[in-house]
């Protein structure tokens, strides 16, 4: 999501006093950044406390790293792409130590009519079946609304592979919906219904 252009200044001039070590200005940016960031991450990793990690990672890395950053008003691109890397790696770490899937259900904010958490419960079972780069660039696009240039950006590949990657990753989506479709509901004594 694009901030109004009132904030960019704002934010702009909160940069730039953080790049110079002011902790507040910086808390400021972290604390507005905190609920999108997390949300990304733990819909690319699935998995609440690796997100919460893959956070925190990106924070300390924007922090330590801040007085590198030439181009203030990319702040956001950029800690996006700090988050990207850091679950990337928590992924790498996950995949090298633990074989376990955690499902974690995301608690619906508002109560939803069955048919959409019925349509919720098939989308994730889906979005399971993506590689982490597939992931990774169908929440930035779909999810963030970021067009695939700017993703290109945040991941460090070319346009061509994000727009490849979000065209796989949509096919393979509807794939495994189409699969979902076609098997058997299975009843609570064993038998297909």
């Amino acid at each position: 999501m694009v901030a109004p252009k009132a904030e960019r200044p704002v934010q702009r001039d909160l940069v730039e006093a953080a790049r110079h070590g002011d902790h507040e200005a910086f808390e400021v940016l972290a604390t507005n950044a905190l609920d999108r960031l997390y949300s990304i991450a733990r819909l690319i990793l699935h998995d609440t406390y690796l997100a919460e990690d893959a956070v925190q990672e990106a924070l300390v890395k924007a922090w330590r790293s801040l007085p590198t950053l030439r181009e203030p008003e990319r702040f956001d691109a950029w800690l996006h792409r700090l988050l990207v890397n850091a679950c990337a790696d928590a992924g790498r770490r996950q995949r090298r130590w633990q074989a376990d899937v955690h499902l974690i259900r995301a608690e619906p904010a508002e109560s939803d009519s069955s048919s959409a958490l019925v349509d919720r419960d098939r989308l994730e079972r889906g979005f399971r079946r993506l590689k982490p780069e597939q992931r990774t660039v169908v929440v930035l696009h779909f999810h963030l609304g970021l067009p695939a240039r700017e993703i290109a950006d945040i991941v460090g590949v070319p346009v061509g592979t994000v727009k490849s990657r979000i065209h796989y990753a949509t096919e393979l989506l509807r794939a495994a919906l189409d699969a979902d479709d076609r098997s058997p509901v299975i009843a609570t004594n064993g038998r297909t219904a």
